[in-house]
């Protein structure tokens, strides 16, 4: 058993990591739709085009001691930066903190990319290959120290995630000639198998399936016959409560 002191370090150390991470993703999540490029060119102020200085970019702290806007023109700062940095601290503080070893970073890792999908996918409806293949690819390396699912389980669980929603998305379009399900939600419940294998997928489904009519009726969108849902922000949030599931059935 690790001494309260180590997991209390711990804890900081993935705040702290998560904090940064989170820094990152909500970049993504804010340009990426756009078309605006992530990696190239500095931070700048989208009121005044100011390149932003270090002072300007200490995840949490500096959206705080500038009331959120710019220092130099007072223009609102997307609050989405705050957000995701304190979702990823806290992901990361969990994670880290309740299992300080490879095991712990894994877990991390899974929540602030699914976090990142879940925004994504709510906002524009859209699940990115660059970040679903990766998922999968982690599922079926690292993800062995996550869970203890065996790697036969996990790539039944990929085939069988992708396929599944995919055989959905192609009878559908042949049915009613338009497409009625994104590839992107098969890609990630791929994903989601390769993480936590075959046994874990129709819990995920089920949760997700659940959420996602619990939110359309909640906000009146059920009764539109075009309304979109965003089955992989569902997805995300049905991984946890799902494994839950699993580990008390198997």
């Amino acid at each position: 058993m690790q001494p309260v002191a180590a997991l209390i370090g711990a804890a900081l150390i993935g705040a702290l990591a998560g904090a940064i991470a989170g820094s990152f993703l909500s970049t993504i999540i804010l340009r990426w739709p756009q078309g605006r490029s992530v990696l190239r060119g500095r931070s700048a102020c989208d009121g005044c085009g100011r390149n932003l200085g270090a002072r300007d970019l200490v995840p949490l702290l500096s959206a705080v001691v500038q009331r959120g806007r710019c220092r130099t023109c007072g223009a609102r700062i997307d609050p989405l930066h705050g957000r995701m940095e304190a979702a990823c601290a806290i992901i990361g503080a969990l994670a880290i903190g309740g299992l300080p070893e490879l095991g712990g970073v894994t877990w991390a890792l899974l929540g602030w990319l699914l976090l990142t999908l879940a925004i994504l996918d709510w906002r524009h409806f859209w699940l990115p290959d660059a970040l679903t293949l990766p998922l999968a690819f982690l599922g079926l390396t690292v993800g062995i120290w996550a869970t203890d699912v065996s790697l036969p389980d996990r790539v039944i669980g990929a085939a069988i995630g992708y396929g599944a929603l995919l055989a959905i998305a192609l009878s559908y379009r042949a049915l009613r000639g338009r497409d009625g399900l994104g590839l992107g939600d098969a890609k990630l419940l791929g994903a989601l198998g390769a993480w936590f294998g075959w046994q874990a997928l129709p819990f995920i489904l089920l949760i997700a399936s659940i959420l996602g009519l619990a939110v359309m009726l909640i906000t009146g969108r059920a009764k539109q016959r075009t309304a979109r849902v965003p089955l992989g922000s569902f997805l995300a949030l049905a991984v946890l409560p799902a494994w839950i599931i699993v580990l008390r059935l198997f």
